[in-house]
């Protein structure tokens, strides 16, 4: 583990140690630890980066704080330029950040890719709460109700939320490390903020690296329409979706090794 309150830099795990960089960046917001698994599968053939996102505390966080918190981590272990995989919320920093420093980034990976238009943010909720049906929704509704703890609250929610974002799961077990709902309310807020001020997906015309979207066909985030939300800005842009498979490729027990195989095959491509 790296990084520290007195040296500033956001926490990170490292695995590997030959190889091209990567760096993955988890989603939630405020739930680290998740893309373990894609980190040890790597580990034999790259030299991987997994940050642990800043923790809420002090100023609210912003997109730009978690930009910044990744340049700096990455300044502080000399990587000038890495494969950047995202998933989720993960994929939508992963775009930020690349457009940001476009320099840094030697190609991108999003996985389950959060949408950048409100319509389909609707769809999304529409999916999830026909696959939650009345017995599901009530029993998140009760934890709104009687779960004081915000932290506890989200955790248990994601718990109830895991089964619907997937087809069929090898595993529920997401691996977070901590799940932190202020810091899932503060950034995702930010991130809509700078939708509606049209900041993004505008940026991401200045990405130059090749850019992969990995997306399973029953994962409720509307795939093809955050691809074609974003082919006009990212005309690089290469869509792969993985039959049988919702928003945890790597736990899907159908999808898993065809998830693998496209992954190491495109940081293959990408790095010659």
């Amino acid at each position: 583990m790296t990084g520290d309150g007195r040296s500033g830099l956001i926490e990170a795990r490292r695995y590997g140690d030959a190889g091209p960089h990567v760096v993955l960046v988890h989603g939630g917001p405020g739930a680290a630890g998740h893309m373990a698994p894609i980190a040890r599968r790597l580990a034999h053939r790259a030299r991987v980066l997994e940050p642990f996102q800043r923790s809420s505390g002090g100023a609210p966080l912003t997109v730009r704080r978690h930009i910044e918190d990744l340049r700096a981590l990455l300044d502080a272990e000399r990587i000038d330029r890495a494969h950047v995989v995202g998933s989720s919320w993960g994929a939508m920093l992963a775009l930020a950040f690349a457009a940001d420093h476009p320099d840094r980034a030697r190609s991108l990976v999003l996985i389950g890719c959060g949408t950048f238009d409100g319509r389909f943010r609707e769809r999304f909720k529409a999916i999830v709460a026909e696959r939650l049906g009345p017995d599901g929704q009530d029993r998140i509704d009760a934890l709104a109700r009687h779960e004081p703890d915000p932290d506890t609250r989200l955790t248990k929610t994601v718990a109830l939320l895991t089964r619907p974002y997937s087809h069929d799961l090898l595993s529920e077990d997401l691996e977070n490390v901590r799940v932190d709902a202020r810091a899932n309310r503060e950034s995702w807020d930010d991130m809509l903020r700078l939708q509606v001020d049209g900041v993004y997906p505008q940026a991401f015309r200045r990405i130059d690296a090749p850019v992969l979207m990995l997306h399973g066909v029953k994962d409720p985030h509307p795939g093809p329409e955050t691809r074609d939300g974003l082919l006009p800005f990212l005309p690089q842009l290469e869509y792969v979706e993985l039959p049988e498979c919702g928003h945890f490729p790597w736990l899907e027990r159908a999808a898993q090794e065809t998830f693998y195989a496209r992954l190491e095959a495109w940081l293959r491509g990408a790095d010659r």
